[in-house]
C-alpha cells in the first residue's frame, strides 16, 4: 500500500520547504522528501554559511582601519579553523530550525532519494522501499555547481574547488585563482582576500559581475582592486594542470597567452539544474538546458506535476524559489497566488555589497524606454561618512514618460539591507512622486535612496 498525501514536495531548499509550509497551511496532507539535510544548499553549503564566513572576513579587515576610528588592538590574527566552525554552528542552526518548523507544521519528512513514476492523479513518488502518491508533486530539486572537465575545472576536493569545498577548507590558501565573476565567486575571492590570500578572478564575459548595471559593476571592480584583487577581464581558460604545490591555468586574456600559478582555483561558473535520475524524461516532462520547463505557474505539463526554484531556471535566487513555491501552491489551492512577476532583487554579500532590482540602464534603452537616471555617492551622506564607509552609490532609474521606477542599483556597505525598499517601491508600483514624497529617517545610508529618486529629476539637495 502507498503512502497517500495531498502534496509531496521533492528537496527541502528554501523553495521546498517554503512551499511545504504554506501548503500545510492550506489545509494539505504534506510530505517533504530530502535525501541530505533539511535546509538544503542554501541553509546548509550556500546563502548562510558563506555570509558567516564573509562576516567574519569583513570584521577581520576592519582591524586594519582601526586607527581610523581613534582605536587600537595589541594583536591582531584568525584562526582559520575557527572561524570555518562558526558558519558550520550557523547552518547547523538554520537546520535544526527548518527541522522544527517541519515538526510545528505536521509535514511528514522523508529521508532518501526520490524516483518519479508513472501514476494518477500525479506521478508516484518513489523513495527506497515507500510509494508516495498525492494529488499533487512538486520539484523542488535545485541545481549544483557546473564544471568544464574538458579543460581541467573539476573539482577534486583539494587542488580545485567549488563553492562546497571552499566553505570548509582545512586552511586557508595563500593564493588562489576564482573562475567566474558572479556573486559565488565574488564572494569567496572578497572572503579569502579578507584573510589575506592573494586573489585573482577570472571572467570569460567583458566585465566583471555581467548581470549587474555597467555603472555598478566598474564602480565594484574599483573597490575590489583597492582591495587587492586582481582581474583578467574578458579571459577564458584554456587548460588547469594540477601539481603538488597547487595549481597551473593557461587563460587567453585580450588575446595574449598567459598562464597564471596559485595554491587553489575556485570554480564558479554558474550551476545545472538537478535533473537527473528522477525519472522525468520517462514521465514526458520537457528538460532544456538541465532546466524543468514550465508554465507560469509552475505546472510541467504533465498532470500534477510542478517545478519551482534554481531546477525551474534563472535567477537561481532563494528567495525567487520561496517566492514561487508560495504561488504555485496557492494556484493549486485556487486562491489568487501571490505575483510571480513581482521584482526580485539580486544581492552580492562582497566588500562592498552590491544590491540591485529591476532593469539596468541598458536594459531599459534596449526596451525602447526613455530613462531617466539618478546617483548619489555615499561619499555625501552624513551616515556613511560617520560610519567610515563612503564607497558607492546609489542608482535609479525611471521610466521618462510615466515616472515609474523600473530598476535600482546600488554598491557600498549593507546595500543589501537597502535594496528591499525599491522592490517594495516597484511592486506597488511607485512613480518618481511617491518616493520623492516619502520621508526617509536622517541620519541613515537610506537618504541616498531619497536624494537618487530626485537627482533624476534635477532635484537632488546634497550634491
Amino acid at each position: 500500500m502507498a503512502d497517500a498525501f495531498d502534496v509531496v514536495v521533492i528537496g527541502s531548499g528554501p523553495g521546498g520547504y517554503v512551499t511545504a509550509i504554506r501548503a500545510s497551511q492550506l489545509g494539505f496532507k504534506t510530505a517533504i522528501v530530502e535525501r541530505a539535510e533539511l535546509g538544503g544548499i542554501c541553509l546548509n553549503w550556500g546563502c548562510i554559511p558563506t555570509k558567516a564566513l564573509l562576516k567574519s572576513g569583513e570584521v577581520y579587515e576592519q582591524l586594519d582601519h582601526l586607527k581610523d576610528y581613534g582605536l587600537s588592538v595589541e594583536k591582531r590574527g584568525f584562526d582559520f579553523e575557527a572561524v570555518v566552525q562558526r558558519s558550520r554552528k550557523v547552518a547547523a542552526q538554520m537546520n535544526s530550525g527548518v527541522t522544527f518548523l517541519m515538526k510545528k507544521h505536521k509535514i511528514e519528512v522523508v529521508q532518501g532519494t526520490a524516483r518519479l513514476e508513472k501514476g494518477s492523479p500525479a506521478p508516484t513518488v518513489v523513495v527506497g522501499q515507500r510509494k508516495l502518491t498525492a494529488k499533487h508533486v512538486i520539484l523542488a530539486t535545485g541545481a549544483r555547481a557546473r564544471t568544464v572537465p574538458a579543460v581541467g575545472l573539476e573539482p577534486d576536493g583539494e587542488r580545485v574547488w567549488t563553492y562546497r569545498e571552499a566553505l570548509v577548507p582545512k586552511a586557508a590558501p595563500k593564493s588562489l585563482v576564482v573562475v567566474g565573476s558572479g556573486a559565488i565567486g565574488m564572494e569567496f575571492a572578497s572572503f579569502y582576500r579578507a584573510l589575506g590570500s592573494e586573489v585573482t578572478v577570472i571572467e570569460m564575459m567583458p566585465r566583471i559581475l555581467p548581470v549587474e548595471d555597467e555603472e555598478i559593476s566598474k564602480t565594484a571592480r574599483k573597490a575590489f582592486e583597492k582591495r587587492g584583487i586582481r582581474f583578467r577581464v574578458p579571459a577564458n581558460v584554456k587548460k588547469l594542470t594540477k601539481g603538488k604545490g597547487g595549481v597551473s591555468l593557461e587563460i587567453e586574456a585580450d588575446g595574449k597567452a598567459e598562464t597564471l600559478q596559485a595554491d587553489v582555483c575556485i570554480v564558479a561558473i554558474g550551476i545545472v539544474g538537478n535533473v537527473e535520475d528522477l525519472g522525468l524524461e520517462a514521465l514526458g516532462v520537457k528538460i532544456e538546458k538541465t532546466h524543468v520547463v514550465t508554465d507560469k505557474h509552475g505546472a510541467t505539463g504533465v498532470p500534477g506535476l510542478y517545478a519551482i526554484g534554481d531546477v525551474a531556471g534563472p535567477p537561481w535566487l532563494a528567495h525567487k524559489a520561496s517566492h514561487e513555491g508560495v504561488h504555485c501552491i496557492e494556484h493549486i489551492a485556487g486562491l489568487k497566488p501571490t505575483n510571480l512577476t513581482a521584482p526580485i532583487p539580486g544581492c552580492t554579500y562582497t566588500t562592498p555589497q552590491i544590491a540591485s532590482v529591476g532593469l539596468t540602464e541598458a536594459q531599459a534603452k534596449e526596451q525602447g524606454l526613455e530613462p531617466k537616471v539618478g546617483r548619489f555617492p555615499f561619499r555625501v551622506n552624513g551616515k556613511a561618512v560617520a560610519a567610515g564607509e563612503p564607497d558607492g552609490l546609489v542608482k535609479t532609474i525611471f521610466d521618462g514618460k510615466t515616472g515609474a521606477l523600473i530598476g535600482a542599483h546600488m554598491v557600498g556597505h549593507e546595500v543589501t539591507e537597502m535594496i528591499q525598499g525599491f522592490a517594495m517601491a516597484m511592486t506597488l508600483e511607485a512613480t518618481e512622486a511617491e518616493i520623492q514624497a516619502t520621508v526617509f529617517p536622517h541620519p541613515t545610508m537610506s537618504e541616498a535612496m531619497h536624494e537618487a529618486a530626485l537627482d533624476a529629476y534635477g532635484r537632488v539637495l546634497h550634491i
